[in-house]
């Protein structure tokens, strides 16, 4: 694929959805860039929310992951359809019947000041760290495409696609987000569709075959063998549950587009919905990759290997194959679809940045609309530029593994949200305010340390079932510093 081809497609995709901004922007309050107006319509909140809750990383990752993985990670989808039952009828009711905007003031209604600042403290800790990650790697992936070969500097390629993240959404905030969203996620669907249809057509196979051929493959195996195996179903199982409760129902990024359903009802038909919608998704995204391999395999490809480890590395896999081997009709589609899902991924979690900030730490509604909308629009410019130095430094540090822990430590982050929120819902028990922030500061690091060690310990390799842990040790030392609950003070349950 040439770089004005590829250039073309970025032109035209963005110009896109400045037309969607446009007509969606006019006449945008605070209150349509926060909650689009409570008026979404819990149909299109759903469709929008796919896009969201993948990214490129997902993209990529999981189709490659099949080889080395197999079926395992659809032990963590299946267990999201528990987490999304907890969301649905815990947490949801919770926060319509609150009326929030930001999801962490609860915790300054239920415990105080500090709790309160705590979490949204780590919610903005974690998604800036998780949404410059996303857009870096697929930074980087159209650098070496496109941008190396006209000379243009990394630094610029990253700007410009966070500027034009800021064009589209800095006036209409999430009312213009679920249009551009459900635009983008039907850009993902499409490629992955295609994607699939082309590579069973190039190996002959049918509606039929093609099931059958990913239903036989050894890849498709999901494991129930070693509890210790970090791959073990039934720890897959309940880590999908849990990281979908902390990364979706206790995460404002996901969290405000349900709040901008017109009711409780419509929100809870959204996430029933979605729930469907996203297990299917992530078969297919499993199955693709099973075709990738074996279209490989059956053309004669040769598939980048890990020197040290002779293993193929699985995030080059789907790259490779769709810009050097697939159609050009196919490539075009891939970087659509690569494309479609980073910024579906990153314009939401860049609206959830503005909002928490604005909502939680600049408490935003003592002013008057006017001057609201400056603050905004001043925070919402100043978190991409956070968002442009966070993927500078991880240029600079030029160190996969490190850059891929950093990206893993921002999950430690949510374990704290797990242990306030399990907390102040299921017990009664208020706390000394002031202690939470050091005591959530502490509780990675020690999780950290465990986790580090569990192996030589225990001969136990943790998988996604760390933020299980994480969130225990949040709760036991939210117990330590707890006291009776003052219902005067604390009135919210």
């Amino acid at each position: 694929m040439s770089p004005t081809l590829i250039l073309s497609l970025i032109a035209g995709y963005f110009v896109v959805l400045i037309i969607i901004a446009y007509f969606t922007s006019r006449g945008a309050t605070s209150e349509s860039f926060f909650i689009a107006n409570r008026n979404a319509p819990w149909y299109m909140v759903a469709f929008a929310m796919i896009g969201t809750s993948l990214s490129g990383v997902t993209f990529i990752s999981i189709p490659g992951m099949v080889a080395g993985q197999g079926w395992s990670y659809m032990a963590v989808v299946l267990g999201y359809t528990v987490g999304y039952l907890v969301i649905g009828t815990v947490l949801m009711p919770l926060y319509y019947r609150l009326r929030l905007v930001s999801i962490y003031t609860y915790l300054e209604q239920r415990f105080g000041f500090w709790s309160y600042k705590t979490g949204a403290f780590f919610f903005l800790l974690s998604r800036a760290v998780g949404a410059a990650f996303r857009v870096f790697l697929v930074a980087g992936v159209l650098q070496l495409a496109v941008f190396d070969g006209l000379g243009v500097p990394f630094a610029v390629t990253v700007t410009a696609a966070i500027f034009l993240i800021y064009l589209y959404t800095f006036r209409g905030g999430l009312k213009t987000i679920l249009w551009t969203d459900t635009f983008q996620t039907m850009a993902m669907l499409v490629c992955v569709a295609v994607s699939i249809y082309l590579m069973a057509d190039e190996l002959n196979l049918g509606f039929a075959g093609l099931v059958e051929t990913v239903k036989e493959s050894s890849m498709s195996q999901i494991y129930f063998s070693d509890p210790k195996d970090d791959k073990f179903f039934w720890k897959q199982f309940a880590s999908g549950a849990f990281i979908t409760i902390v990364m979706t129902g206790l995460d404002q990024d996901l969290m405000q587009k349900n709040l901008s359903c017109r009711n409780l009802a419509d929100a809870q038909k959204n996430m029933f919905w979605f729930t469907i919608a996203i297990v299917l998704v992530n078969i297919f995204f499993l199955s693709l990759g099973v075709l990738l391999y074996q279209y490989a395999a059956a053309k004669g490809i040769a598939l980048p290997v890990n020197p040290e480890t002779g293993a193929v590395i699985g995030d080059s896999v789907f790259p490779l194959l769709a810009t050097n081997h697939f159609s050009l009709f196919a490539g075009v589609v891939f970087i659509l679809g690569i494309i479609a899902v980073t910024y579906a991924s990153a314009d939401s979690a860049l609206t959830a940045l503005t909002t928490s900030f604005c909502v939680d730490m600049l408490t935003i509604s003592q002013y008057e609309e006017k001057k609201q909308k400056n603050i905004r629009q001043l925070t919402h410019l100043g978190f991409s530029v956070v968002l442009i130095v966070i993927i500078l430094i991880f240029r600079a540090i030029n160190d996969q593994s490190v850059i891929t822990a950093v990206f893993k430590a921002a999950g430690y982050t949510y374990g704290p949200l797990l242990g306030l929120y399990s907390f102040g819902i299921f017990t009664s028990r208020g706390l000394h305010d002031r202690l939470v922030l050091p005591l959530c500061l502490f509780t990675p690091l020690l999780t950290w340390f465990i986790n580090a060690n569990s192996e030589q310990w225990w001969d136990y390799k943790f998988g996604f079932e760390i933020l299980i842990l994480n969130g225990l040790l949040t709760f036991l030392g939210l117990w330590m510093i707890s006291r009776p609950r003052d219902l005067k003070l604390n009135p919210v349950a």
